[in-house]
């Protein structure tokens, strides 16, 4: 099969949205390399937190739920290829969401310290656990899984007031459910639940159900008008209920005198574990975009698409690259910024990463290639 039949296989709006919220990540990562010095809370403190620094912040939560959305839609397309008969899909998810939480815990936890001193669950985790969850739900009816996400993403805030103190009954699942939290602490080691997964096992099934309007036979004017439409309704839905703060984010916005800070302040999220608010935000501009891409040329967003059409790869790959970064930037510097090393602008944050991305470019295309012309079946788990 010929690079040029792969590519007619795949869906460029898909490998383009992906793309470019890779290159958020990797700014994002490159931010928390260089600038932890300067972190930002969750939601962010509006006046303490620069605008430069609190917009590259924000552009960061586009990424988990895209990834997310993208990885509930792609599981459909895998079980429905095109001119090709069903294939067995909750086998495929099960192995692949074990083999990401096994990536979490052993090369990606490394990867953040350069040590093993404690373990955090991040976004692989809930995206590993939420192919799992998804897995069992695939026996269900295709609608049924629509619901199941719908309510989750609309309802889970209705569980804030649920709480278990650390020596109750209950404790763990809801940390690894929806509080953030501690699941082991010792003197020598810890465990933290960095990013609860219910909300993500909403936003898993909510692409899964959608993941029909990409069928090769859906009309592309229908499939358009359908993303637009889902794009209006969220942010229309955020706007309404923000504007009355209530709801959908447990932190109030307020008004200030310099309208840029307002405008922060309405769209400041929480993220662990995500909000209605952010979900409605984060995904109603993802179905624009992907409707804006949709009749787009693929020959304009080459560099995209090859970052988007291996993910897992350009993952691992940055994050060993910048901890190497790290270690060579303070044994030559270093820890200029208390006991980091940092730069001193966002500008910095900002010009690095656009380096990075070229580099990186081309190890990732060239791998890219290798999984869209290889038969091996280890690929199809990157």
């Amino acid at each position: 099969m010929t690079n040029l039949q792969n590519l007619k296989k795949r869906i460029p709006s898909i490998d383009i949205l992906r793309g470019l919220v890779i290159l958020f990540m990797l700014v994002d990562h490159v931010r928390e390399r260089v600038f932890l010095h300067q972190q930002v809370e969750d939601p962010m403190i509006i006046d303490e937190t620069s605008s430069t620094l609190f917009f590259t912040r924000f552009m960061a939560h586009f990424c988990a739920p895209v990834f997310i959305l993208l990885t509930g839609l792609s599981a459909w397309l895998y079980a429905n290829p095109q001119d090709k008969p069903q294939r067995n899909v909750h086998s495929f998810l099960l192995k692949r969401g074990l083999f990401i939480i096994f990536l979490e815990i052993t090369l990606v936890n490394f990867s953040w310290f350069g040590n093993y001193h404690a373990l955090y669950l991040q976004v692989m985790w809930a995206i590993g656990l939420s192919m799992i969850a998804l897995a069992a739900l695939t026996y269900l009816p295709h609608r049924v899984i629509g619901l199941i996400g719908i309510t989750i993403i609309f309802g889970h805030n209705a569980l804030d007031f649920i709480s278990f103190a650390p020596e109750e009954f209950g404790y763990s699942l809801w940390t690894i459910l929806h509080d953030r939290g501690y699941l082991f602490t010792s003197d020598t080691f810890k465990i933290k639940v960095s990013y609860p997964t219910l909300p993500w096992v909403g936003v898993i099934c909510l692409g899964y159900f959608i993941a029909p309007i990409f069928s090769p036979k859906f009309d592309i004017n229908k499939r358009i008008r359908i993303l637009f439409s889902l794009g209006a309704f969220s942010l229309l839905t955020l706007f309404i209920i923000r504007l009355g703060n209530i709801y959908v984010e447990p932190v109030m916005w307020t008004s200030f005198d310099n309208w840029l800070l307002t405008v922060q302040s309405f769209i400041n999220f929480t993220k662990y574990p995500p909000s209605l608010g952010f979900l409605l935000i984060t995904l109603g501009v993802a179905f624009i975009v992907l409707a804006l891409l949709e009749k787009s040329s693929a020959d304009n967003f080459n560099f995209l698409i090859h970052y988007g059409s291996a993910p897992l790869f350009f993952y691992l790959l940055h994050l060993y690259v910048l901890l190497i970064l790290y270690w060579v930037l303070v044994s030559i510097f270093g820890a200029n910024k208390g006991i980091y090393y940092g730069v001193d602008s966002v500008w910095q944050i900002w010009a690095l990463s656009i380096v990075l991305s070229l580099v990186l470019y081309f190890p990732t295309k060239k791998f890219s290639n290798f999984k869209k012309n290889t038969h091996q079946a280890w690929v199809k788990y990157m």
